[in-house]
C-alpha cells in the first residue's frame, strides 16, 4: 500500500509527502474531518451537560439560559478554526468559560489542539493563563452541587490531562517526521552509493580494458617495426605480419569502443554520431563570434584546411573556441585577432589575441578553468600551449599542433 493509498487514514500535518510546518495550510484528510466531527460531538456534549446543571437551578432566569444556550452553540462552532487560528480560539475560548460554563468543553478541544498544533512555548502562556482563570469561573457561577475546592481541582486535572494528552500527541508525530526524513535520507545515501559503487565498477573495467588495449598497441607497433626494418623479407611473412597488424588495430578499435561506452555509463545519452568541429568549420566560429558583437580579425593561411587531421582540427577549433570566449567576457568591445598557419609537416599555429580591455566588466568567477583544459588538450594531442598577458596589457594564447607530412 502506498503513501496515495492510506493518505486519508493520516493527519493533514503528516499527509503531504513535503512533510510542511504547522503554520502550514493544509487540506483536511478523512480523517480530520472525523477527528473534527468527533471533538465537536464532545464539546456539544460537554456543554449540554453543563446547560442542563444550569437549568436545573431553580434561581437562574430563563434569559440567562438563552444566553448560555447561544454562547456555547457558537463556541461548538468555533471549534472548526482550531486547525487554522488555534492560539487565537483557546485565548478567546479561556476568557470567554469564566463566564460561560457551556463553553468548558470547546475549551478543552481548543487547548488539545494548541497543544497538538503549536510549540511548546504558545503552549505554556496559553495553558497559564487557563489554570489562572480556572478559580474564577466557580466564583462567578458556582455550581449549587459541588464545592468550590472540588471545581477548582477538577478543572486544573482536565486542563493539564488535555495538555499533557496534546503534546504527546505532538512529540508522537514529530518522531514519525524524523523517522521518515531519516529513511529517506538513507535512502538518497543509499542510491549515491550504489552510483558511486558503478562508477567504480566501470573504472576498474576501464583500466583493464586499457592494459589490454596497450598490449594490442605495443603488438602493432612490434610487427610494423619488423616490416620497416625488413622490406625485404618474403611476401608471405609480409603478408603474415600485415594480417596481424591489421586484426590488432581492428581488435584495438574494438576495444576502444568498449573503454568509451563503459566510461560514459548508461545515463549518458549524447548522440554517438554526432558532428564533430573541424579545422575547416573554424570559419562557422568567427562568424558565430561576429553575429554575438565581436570583432574579429582573422588570418588564416592554411590552404588545405580540409586536409588536416580530425584529431589536430578539433583541437584548434577547441582553443579558438575557448580563447574567443575568454576574449568576450574578459575583454568586451576589443577587437580579437585570429591566426591560424601551418600545414602538412610543419604542423599547426594557432593565436588568439586581445588587446587590453577598455570597457569596465565583472570578473567571472572560476576563470583559468578553461585555459588548464586547452593546455591538457594540446598536450594529449602532442603539442604545446602558452598564455598570458602582453605587453600593452592584453592577452594572448598560442598553441603549436603536429601535423605529419603526407
Amino acid at each position: 500500500m502506498t503513501r496515495t493509498e492510506y493518505r486519508w487514514l493520516l493527519p493533514s500535518a503528516m499527509a503531504d509527502p513535503e512533510l510542511p510546518d504547522d503554520r502550514v495550510r493544509t487540506r483536511r484528510t478523512v480523517r480530520d474531518w472525523a477527528v473534527d466531527i468527533t471533538a465537536f460531538l464532545i464539546a456539544a456534549g460537554i456543554g449540554l451537560l453543563a446547560l442542563g446543571t444550569i437549568e436545573a437551578d431553580d434561581t437562574t432566569a430563563d434569559v440567562v439560559v438563552f444566553v448560555d444556550s447561544i454562547v456555547g452553540a457558537l463556541a461548538c462552532c468555533a471549534l472548526w478554526l482550531r486547525r487554522r487560528w488555534p492560539v487565537a480560539l483557546a485565548v478567546a475560548l479561556t476568557v470567554l468559560s469564566v463566564v460561560e460554563p457551556v463553553a468548558a468543553g470547546a475549551l478543552l478541544v481548543a487547548l488539545f489542539s494548541l497543544a497538538v498544533h503549536r510549540p511548546f512555548k504558545p503552549v505554556a502562556v496559553v495553558g497559564a493563563l487557563a489554570l489562572a482563570l480556572v478559580p474564577v469561573q466557580p466564583l462567578l457561577r458556582p455550581d449549587p452541587e459541588t464545592s468550590f475546592l472540588a471545581s477548582v481541582v477538577f478543572g486544573v486535572l482536565l486542563i493539564l490531562l488535555v495538555i499533557s494528552w496534546g503534546m504527546a500527541v505532538r512529540s508522537r508525530r514529530q518522531l514519525v517526521v524524523s523517522l521518515r526524513e531519516r529513511a529517506r535520507r538513507a535512502e538518497a545515501e543509499a542510491e549515491l552509493r550504489a552510483e558511486q559503487a558503478q562508477r567504480l565498477a566501470r573504472e576498474a573495467i576501464a583500466r583493464e580494458m586499457h592494459d589490454v588495449l596497450a598490449h594490442r598497441l605495443t603488438l602493432l607497433s612490434v610487427h610494423a617495426g619488423a616490416l620497416e626494418f625488413r622490406p625485404d623479407a618474403p611476401a608471405a611473412e609480409v603478408g603474415r605480419a600485415a594480417g596481424v597488424i591489421r586484426d590488432s588495430a581492428h581488435e584495438a578499435l574494438q576495444d576502444l569502443r568498449e573503454i568509451i561506452g563503459v566510461l560514459r555509463g548508461p545515463g549518458d545519452t549524447d548522440e554517438a554520431h554526432r558532428p564533430q568541429p573541424t579545422l575547416a568549420t573554424l570559419d562557422a566560429l568567427v562568424a558565430e563570434s561576429r553575429l554575438a558583437g565581436m570583432k574579429v580579425a582573422v588570418d588564416n593561411r592554411v590552404t588545405a584546411a580540409g586536409d588536416a587531421p580530425a584529431a589536430t582540427g578539433r583541437t584548434v577549433y577547441r582553443i579558438a573556441q575557448e580563447a574567443l570566449t575568454n576574449a568576450r567576457k574578459h575583454a568586451p568591445g576589443t577587437e580579437v585577432s585570429l591566426t591560424v598557419t601551418g600545414g602538412p609537416g610543419e604542423g599547426l599555429t594557432v593565436e588568439v589575441e586581445n588587446p587590453a580591455p577598455t570597457e569596465p566588466f565583472e570578473r567571472v568567477p572560476g576563470s583559468g578553468q578553461g585555459l588548464i583544459g586547452l593546455t591538457e588538450r594540446a598536450t594529449l594531442a602532442g603539442g604545446e600551449l602558452e598564455h598570458g598577458p602582453t605587453k600593452n596589457g592584453g592577452f594572448s594564447v598560442r598553441a603549436r599542433l603536429p601535423w605529419p607530412a603526407a
